[in-house]
């Protein structure tokens, strides 16, 4: 059985360290208008940076994991910007999808979908459009390049393919450590 160690391998003078040289980094991003999470989104060649901004939202709440950074989900994103580039159809289905979200909410919230501050408001926009080409196209797509992100999967407790290890029976089957021990 896998034991787990619950305890902390940082002390108080490493993240102090950390600390001391990550606030004047963030200083400088934040005091030059450079957002952090909106670097990514320039990168795009084919859709716009609002687009991808607005595709990162639609992922969260699509498949809303609280314990997964952005990062995870914009690795999930980045790749239709390229179907998009190859793909004309693929571009338009994109751009008029965002563009109809983007339309719903500013009828219903004055702004664009990515501004809309309450993820219950954001996911009620989603359900207005469940059925179209644009959702099931993103949701779909979704669910291959979230979820078979292998950086993600730890995160979920999954371990990968145990074929390779000889099967679950020699690696995994008795890993049962959210039971109390007897």
């Amino acid at each position: 059985m896998r034991e787990i160690d619950r305890r902390s391998r940082y002390d108080r003078r490493v993240f102090l360290k950390g600390a001391a040289v990550t606030a004047p980094a963030v200083a400088i991003a934040t005091s030059t208008g450079l957002g952090i999470t909106d670097a990514w989104a320039e990168d795009a060649s084919t859709l716009t940076p609002a687009t991808m901004k607005t595709l990162l939202k639609v992922a969260r709440d699509i498949y809303p994991h609280d314990f997964l950074g952005d990062s995870y989900y914009i690795t999930a994103v980045k790749p239709w910007d390229a179907k998009a580039a190859k793909d004309p159809a693929v571009k338009s289905l994109i751009n008029d999808g965002v563009a109809r979200l983007d339309q719903e909410a500013n009828e219903r919230h004055k702004m664009p979908y990515a501004q809309v501050a309450w993820e219950n408001d954001r996911v009620a926009l989603l359900q207005r459009i469940e059925t179209s080409a644009f959702f099931q196209q993103i949701r779909g797509d979704l669910i291959a390049s979230l979820y078979n992100n292998k950086e993600v999967w730890p995160r979920f407790g999954y371990e990968g393919s145990s074929a390779e290890h000889g099967g679950y029976i020699k690696r995994g089957f008795a890993d049962i450590d959210w039971l109390p021990k007897v």
